[in-house]
């Protein structure tokens, strides 16, 4: 589709708590022509250890790409990307707000807690998967990602 020829495995971390959708995003970037590596986080402590490599996740690849859904457990989306948008280590990672919320009050808190996007999530399968190539042929083909 887009010529750009990336030549180096892209690390992206999905936190997702719903199995399905983690299953669905893992089945739609398994076409992506490039290697991608998929962590997961299922809940929002899970991402804030793997991001600051605490515990199991000291040796974690530090992520291209943050897929974060907003409502999670332990920790919800927003504290979760407060944590990442206010470390120097972490805050120049682009961070992808993946939901199934459409209310205005979260599209505010997400922008400005500096998220890079929006995006609802769809109901329909095709959809979803359309919606994941969407984010790949933007954001790994068409933006240039910074070094973290």
């Amino acid at each position: 589709m887009y010529s750009r020829n990336l030549t180096r495995t892209i690390d992206l971390l999905l936190v997702e708590d719903n199995p399905g959708d983690v299953r669905l995003t893992e089945e739609a970037l398994r076409e992506a022509p490039f290697p991608v590596n998929l962590s997961v986080a299922k809940d929002g402590v899970e991402a804030v250890d793997f991001l600051h490599r605490r515990g199991k996740y000291r040796d974690a690849p530090r992520p291209d790409l943050i897929l974060l859904d907003l409502n999670l457990p332990l920790l919800n989306g927003p504290e979760v990307l407060s944590d990442i948008k206010t470390d120097p280590d972490l805050k120049r990672i682009p961070v992808l707000v993946m939901t199934s919320s459409r209310e205005p009050g979260d599209i505010q808190k997400a922008y400005s807690l500096n998220a890079n996007s929006f995006i609802t999530k769809p109901v329909h399968l095709e959809d979803f998967m359309n919606m994941v190539q969407s984010i790949e042929n933007f954001w790994l083909y068409t933006a240039e990602l910074p070094d973290c």
